[in-house]
């Protein structure tokens, strides 16, 4: 019998034997461990936060001021120039959603930018647009109708659109853990915005400055705020992990990723029918024009805490799991406010969708960031998104202004159109959220 030494040399000898028969095997072995952990150490943490992160927080929440901001007070416009008699309800929206369609379109192309490192040149490029195209605003004639449509519809959402996806998207060189709660303090300055502006045009373009001066007023405003934006925001892109990028085409064999797309047309197609049409809805039902005036305000101010609650909640909870609440609640509200006729009434209910349709807007860009795979897709996982949600922004108003029709107005199948439509994107969302938490295994997503 074999003592326990002589097992212990011959185990040793066999281990020996066969390192010597595979010597080639292991080697390449051993190499290939040594170079994982000096990658692994060679590769810088992500730094999450620091002064230079809260500095691209507030310029991005300055872009947003005035890019979204600004857009949210076209409630302002579309009861301005359709009480002029400038064009029918339908043909002024299109003033109004094709600015928002580029605004979100023109992600595509700036998150691609984004992606290749002009994070600045895009911003800036946007900034530039975005500012000359409102003062050309100003020097058109309100009943006009192709100059209000240049200038305020294509000039300044294709400006808006290469400043705003950039202030988003940057965020995600800084942030991580904290990313959807940045991005929501950054979207919280588009109500900030919605409520600035249209206090600010009502009384100087109801007032004696009148439509010109009034405008370029509110020019100068967005000048001084795009300038800080484009100072305060800092680039600071984290290593990306080394795999291949996909292709736009490949984005569409991801299909959760697709039916957010495909919920977000839907309830964009409804979500911006308030921000349109409350101040001329709350007019022809007899309430007092200067309520009715402050009526956007009021509504883009209580969605600053829609912008930021939501997304803390969103941290704790899962992104998908705050996101797909707020968009049944955003579409059942719609149909409340078909019952409101009177002041009260009408302060109840902008308040409340104030916050439930900003917390939707604040909730969805992170949503979608959170589909990339990796910090270099972020940009164009988002641009795309943004770029085909658009369309619904695109045709939304101008559906709602053609079954609104001409004075007296009909208010029910608009309210039943955007209504509806709202509550049926959000069932899209419903079904991506289910596929996104199947191929996590996790039910927080």
């Amino acid at each position: 019998m074999d003592s326990a030494d002589d097992i212990q040399i011959k185990t040793i000898s066999d281990v020996k034997l066969k390192l010597g028969q595979d010597a080639s095997i292991g080697s390449a072995i051993v190499q290939e461990k040594l170079v994982d952990q000096t990658e692994v150490q060679d590769e810088p943490e992500f730094r999450e936060g620091g002064t230079q992160a809260w500095l691209t927080v507030l310029g991005g929440w300055f872009a947003v001021f005035a890019t979204f901001g600004y857009a949210n007070a076209f409630g302002i416009y579309q009861d301005l120039y359709t009480r002029q008699g400038a064009a029918s309800a339908s043909r002024i929206s299109w003033v109004g959603s094709t600015q928002i369609f580029f605004l979100i379109a023109s992600g595509l192309p700036a998150g691609k930018l984004f992606d290749m490192g002009y994070c600045r040149e895009t911003a800036l490029f946007g900034s530039l647009l975005y500012v000359f195209s409102m003062f050309m605003l100003s020097l058109a004639h309100p009943d006009k109708y192709y100059q209000i449509f240049l200038c305020q519809g294509v000039g300044m959402g294709i400006g808006a659109g290469f400043l705003y996806l950039p202030a988003m998207a940057i965020q995600s060189h800084h942030w991580n853990k904290k990313r959807p709660l940045a991005m929501g303090i950054v979207i919280s300055g588009s109500s900030t915005g919605g409520i600035v502006y249209p206090i600010m045009l009502n009384q100087l373009v109801h007032g004696s400055v009148g439509f010109a001066w009034g405008v370029r007023a509110s020019a100068f405003l967005t000048l001084g705020v795009v300038v800080l934006a484009n100072i305060f925001m800092i680039p600071r892109p984290p290593k990306a992990k080394p795999h291949n990028k996909p292709r736009i085409g490949q984005l569409f064999l991801d299909f959760p990723y697709v039916l957010l797309i495909i919920g977000a047309i839907l309830v964009m197609l409804g979500l911006f029918f308030p921000y349109f049409y409350l101040q001329l809805y709350a007019i022809v039902h007899g309430v007092d024009s200067t309520l009715a005036f402050y009526s956007l305000a009021i509504m883009n101010g209580s969605s600053i805490l829609g912008r930021i609650l939501p997304n803390l909640l969103a941290q704790k909870i899962g992104l998908y799991n705050t996101f797909v609440p707020i968009s049944f609640c955003t579409g059942a509200l719609i149909f409340a406010l078909y019952g409101v006729k009177n002041a009260g009434g009408t302060v109840v209910i902008a308040v409340i969708y104030g916050f439930f349709s900003g917390a939707w807007l604040a909730v969805s860009a992170p949503t979608a960031a959170s589909m990339a795979k990796d910090p270099s897709e972020v940009g164009v996982r988002m641009g795309l998104a943004f770029a085909i949600a658009a369309f619904g922004a695109l045709i939304g108003a101008p559906i709602d202004g053609k079954l609104l029709g001409e004075a007296p107005f009909d208010w029910s199948s608009t309210f039943l159109f955007s209504g509806v439509i709202v509550l049926g994107g959000s069932a899209v969302l419903l079904v991506a959220r289910f596929m996104v938490a199947r191929r996590k295994g996790i039910s927080r997503v």
